[in-house]
């Protein structure tokens, strides 16, 4: 039976500008701090030499988001979510204290762990946004919170690689604090109060995304294609600055760093993505984003040169973002009084492949170098592929599906 949810009806007619650019800067500042170990990792390792374990705090971090979707997201449907994304983001402070002070390798990957969960206050405010939205502004609007979520993961690395080069590893965990603190006094400012969508409780909700996932075919393919999409992006993040230390380049974690601005093109995909969606539907620019990956990591296993990398992470980039927001705007429209649950799913879903495509990436790495990991992160964009292509041989259901109790 199709309802009217109570989002849709709360909803103001229009989301202002400074709130919807707080949005996206708070939840940049979220998300950037999943990545800040990346470029730092060799740094890390001469401090806890004897410890071989610090190569896994890319996937420990990577692993607590992916928990932190699954158990902390749904409650975007059942609590007032100002409050929530306000409290995230203190905890999120705490966690980054904990990573500064860690004594040992292992205390490092448990602050990480708690690290991944809390940033996923990032993924509370997208579709809090989508709920704000006019119906015909919702791409944009998607894409416009989105673009800030890509700038924090690019920039974090630009940040965390010239930080850790010149003062230390600990030293951006410190610096994240002040900003985790901006971003909850930020939200604190801008916020509107927005009573829950649902009264169902929680153990409910949890129980809820089994019914989803069976239910919702085009989720199914939403999350299991950005999964492998997001296992091909960190890969490559996972990897690029154990690659430029090799004796071919020769650079450190700073240059590494800087590679997060030349990324910083695929930005102006977010908007761009989400306004195609707007006017033409999503499935198109799905598409484009999928063959853009596999094109990004032909790049990058043929031509082993700086120029290569350069262009290649821009279309890698490119092809990654447009491929999120255009799965977001279809998987958003699905149900409107579950959309914190539906993200639940997709992006658990996302960064479980991420977590997966860092681990399988440093296997590659000992295994066989950059060509290992280039055949990896090709063949996962290739799975992307294959999902998409197994979605539209039936007939099926349009994504947009509207609300069903």
């Amino acid at each position: 039976m199709n309802i009217k949810s109570t989002s849709e009806s709360a909803r103001p007619a229009h989301l202002g500008r400074p709130t919807l650019f707080a949005m996206a800067a708070a939840s940049g500042i979220a998300v950037a701090n999943i990545y800040y170990n990346q470029p730092m990792l060799g740094i890390m390792e001469q401090d806890f030499p004897s410890q071989s374990v610090t190569g896994f705090v890319p996937t420990a971090t990577q692993l607590g988001y992916a928990i932190g979707l699954f158990f902390v997201l749904p409650l975007g449907d059942i609590i007032h979510r100002r409050k929530l994304i306000i409290g995230q983001f203190l905890i999120l402070a705490v966690a980054l204290i904990l990573a500064a002070l860690a004594p040992t390798a292992w205390s490092l990957i448990a602050a990480s762990l708690v690290v991944g969960a809390s940033a996923t206050v990032a993924q509370q405010i997208v579709p809090f946004a989508a709920s704000l939205a006019a119906p015909e502004k919702r791409g944009s609007t998607i894409g416009t919170v989105m673009a800030g979520v890509l700038s924090g993961i690019l920039f974090s690395r630009t940040l965390s690689g010239f930080v850790g080069q010149n003062f230390g590893w600990r030293e951006m965990f410190w610096l994240g604090v002040p900003m985790a603190l901006i971003a909850s006094a930020m939200m604190y400012a801008t916020l509107p109060d927005h009573a829950p969508v649902s009264r169902m409780a929680y153990r409910n909700a949890l129980k809820s995304l089994a019914h989803l996932w069976k239910r919702e075919g085009a989720l199914r393919s939403a999350a299991l294609m950005q999964a492998a999409l997001f296992g091909s992006f960190t890969a490559f993040w996972t990897v690029l600055a154990l690659y430029l230390a090799t004796p071919k380049f020769g650079l450190g974690a700073d240059v590494a760093g800087l590679f997060g601005i030349v990324g910083a093109v695929g930005v102006f995909a977010a908007p761009l993505a989400g306004r195609v969606a707007d006017r033409k539907g999503p499935h198109f620019v799905v598409w484009l984003g999928i063959i853009l990956t596999i094109v990004a990591w032909l790049m990058f296993g043929l031509w082993s040169s700086l120029i290569a990398l350069v262009v290649g992470v821009i279309v890698l980039d490119f092809g990654i973002q447009s491929a999120l927001v255009s799965n977001q705007h279809i998987v958003y429209a699905l149900d409107h009084e579950a959309r914190s649950r539906l993200n639940t799913i997709f992006m658990t879903a996302m960064f479980l492949g991420g977590a997966a495509g860092a681990a399988l990436a440093s296997a590659a790495w000992s295994y066989d170098g950059w060509i290992g990991v280039a055949v990896l992160g090709g063949s996962l964009g290739i799975v992307a592929l294959v999902i998409k292509s197994f979605e539209h041989r039936p007939a099926t259901t349009p994504a947009h599906q509207g609300n069903r109790s």
